[in-house]
């Protein structure tokens, strides 16, 4: 939701750095690669109770997430970056919960249906944007829902920060996706029929 409605906010930002990165020879893929490398290591770093550096390389990736989305969009976007962008993006989410998972392990059952929500939302999400004639900026068809990315960092931030409540934040992340779900199938029984 914040992703489509508050992107007007941030885009003169995402810009300005599309174009500083473009100047000085960075491919969108490669920024797409940089983002997933420092995501990744979130992880990591919740794991090493490392929850400030964990949360700023979270943020730090999403914004490049953002960035390599609009260099690629003024140059050439390919199909392999759009595959790239989507994988790296999971596999940041996964590193994640994997990290919450093993330094906190009674959460871990909640961090799995978390999990399981994500596959099932992202399953969704890339199904209707593969069967539809829609077509948006992105090289897609983007469904709009109640969880979109800036939404999960949020909440990622929040199970990062407050891990006494971790439970508590993963379950409530954990209903914003299955609502969002909800959400994505409702459309695209419209969409699809």
């Amino acid at each position: 939701m914040l992703d489509t409605h508050a992107r007007k906010h941030v885009q003169p930002l995402v810009e300005k750095t599309a174009d500083f990165l473009l100047k000085r020879g960075c491919t969108a893929d490669g920024v797409t690669k940089t983002a997933f490398v420092i995501g990744v290591s979130s992880g990591p770093f919740i794991y090493l109770d490392q929850p400030v550096l964990a949360v700023l390389v979270l943020w730090i990736s999403g914004f490049l997430d953002v960035v390599d989305g609009t260099m690629a969009r003024k140059t050439k976007p390919s199909p392999w970056g759009t595959l790239l962008d989507i994988s790296f993006d999971r596999l940041v989410e996964l590193g994640l919960i994997i990290g919450l998972a093993f330094r906190f392990p009674d959460s871990m059952w909640a961090l799995l249906l978390l999990s399981a929500s994500i596959v099932i939302a992202m399953t969704v999400f890339l199904t209707v944007g593969a069967l539809s004639d829609k077509k948006g900026m992105k090289s897609f068809y983007y469904q709009v829902g109640l969880a979109e990315r800036t939404e999960g960092f949020i909440l990622f931030t929040l199970m990062i920060v407050f891990s006494t409540h971790l439970t508590i934040f993963t379950l409530l992340f954990l209903a914003v996706q299955v609502f969002t779900i909800g959400q994505r199938m409702a459309e695209a029984r419209r969409l699809l029929k």
